[in-house]
């Protein structure tokens, strides 16, 4: 008979997790940064971009939450730390969104020029 107290899932093994719990948002920043400066978030549809940016921004954080709830071997049961590091990471990825949408103060003045 299965016990149902004993369920385990594993994702990815412990090693492979913390390794792409580290890379992965390094990987984001990067990126950030280049979208920042093409400025894709202000081209051509900007709602459709933004809802697309918004988009991968949660599943990147899903994604990252379950590496970091992965670190110890198993994604169920956790442990309360790794999840609310995992949410800590969430809100900060969601914080890093917010702030790549805002215009720099550079661009502002220029457009208050014209």
């Amino acid at each position: 008979m299965v016990d149902p107290a004993d369920l385990r899932v594993v994702v990815l093994d412990s090693a492979t997790a913390a390794t792409l719990a580290q890379v992965l948002p390094l990987l984001l920043l990067t990126l950030m940064v280049e979208l920042r400066r093409i400025e894709v978030h202000r081209r051509g549809n900007i709602i459709a971009t933004r809802v697309l940016l918004g988009l991968f921004f949660i599943a990147f954080g899903v994604m990252e939450t379950v590496f970091v709830l992965s670190i110890d071997g198993e994604l169920i049961p956790f442990s309360w730390s790794d999840l609310l590091c995992g949410l800590a990471i969430f809100a900060l990825l969601a914080l890093l969104f917010f702030l790549s949408l805002l215009d720099s103060p550079s661009t502002r003045h220029r457009n208050d020029d014209l």
